[in-house]
């Protein structure tokens, strides 16, 4: 009996292997290995479905996690987002919330769904300190007047 070529990922190793191989196959400017190409694409993004520990992480450490695998700084993030270096500074420390545009711009560019940034988490800016989460965003609000209509 013919042994497979490709088998469904069972390790990170095997992982990392055709990782490897998709991305050295995505190089050759060939039609044939296509249906090679599309085969592990499906593979890698099985395993991925199933191994992500996106949920574990909050959008800040989700950022800083993919920054990392795709070896950015800080100073990348300007360009990629169109912010200035002290909102890009504000967010990575948990001042300022993601606005709808930032993440529709991160999940396009890190190919991520937009949920994994777009849930709530705690910011540690004094002037919003106390609400539950950065759904709210960063805006300032002066919670001593009333206004009455």
């Amino acid at each position: 009996m013919k042994s497979l070529k490709y088998t469904i990922i069972k390790t990170k190793r095997q992982y990392n292997e055709y990782c490897n191989i998709i991305e050295e196959l995505l190089t050759q400017d060939n039609k044939i290995i296509s249906d090679e190409i599309d085969l592990l694409t499906l593979l890698i993004e099985k395993w991925d479905a199933e191994h992500n520990s996106f949920d574990d992480l909050n959008p800040v450490e989700l950022i800083k996690a993919l920054m990392e695998e795709n070896n950015l700084k800080s100073k990348d993030l300007i360009e990629i987002l169109d912010l200035s270096k002290g909102t890009i500074s504000k967010i990575l420390n948990y001042h300022k919330g993601l606005s709808k545009d930032t993440i529709r711009k991160l999940s396009h560019y890190f190919k991520v769904s937009q949920e994994a940034f777009n849930r709530p988490y705690k910011l540690v800016n004094e002037v919003n300190r106390h609400f539950r989460n950065a759904s709210l965003m960063n805006t300032k609000k002066d919670l001593g007047k009333v206004v009455t209509v």
